[in-house]
């Protein structure tokens, strides 16, 4: 099993960058603030060291972009690195990470009115795909 301490600082900014970065992502098809709130506590209930990691606090999420599509091109390949890293490492972990981000996305994504938009569906769809590894 990997340990905490194995990963390096850039290793652990990569995961909250890009598990944090999904729900911002959603937030941005949608009603934000719900989306935030819901999507980051989904987070904080991982387990693991997927849990340990995304629990501490840092300062190392690095969410930038002034448009959509600039937030994606950074978040989505950050989905896909923090992926192939644990993979590398501990295959289970990177099982734990990825149906970590699913669940946060689908709890930012959920809507008072019923189903989700057609954006949030789609931007749901990218970063499904970017979840896969590499």
């Amino acid at each position: 099993m990997t340990n905490n301490n194995t990963l390096t600082a850039q290793d652990k900014a990569t995961l909250r960058t890009a598990a944090y970065g999904a729900v911002s992502l959603l937030a941005a098809t949608g009603a934000p603030h719900r989306a935030a709130t819901e999507g980051s506590i989904a987070l904080t209930t991982a387990t693991g060291l997927v849990g340990h990691v995304l629990a501490a606090k840092s300062k190392d999420i690095e969410l930038r972009g002034r448009t959509v599509a600039e937030l994606a091109d950074h978040v989505l390949p950050a989905l896909t690195a923090a992926v192939d890293l644990l993979g590398r490492q501990d295959p289970a972990e990177a099982d734990n990470f990825r149906r970590t981000v699913l669940v946060a996305v689908e709890a930012a994504g959920r809507t008072r009115k019923g189903e989700p938009g057609p954006a949030t569906v789609e931007m749901t769809r990218k970063i499904t795909a970017a979840l896969q590894p590499a």
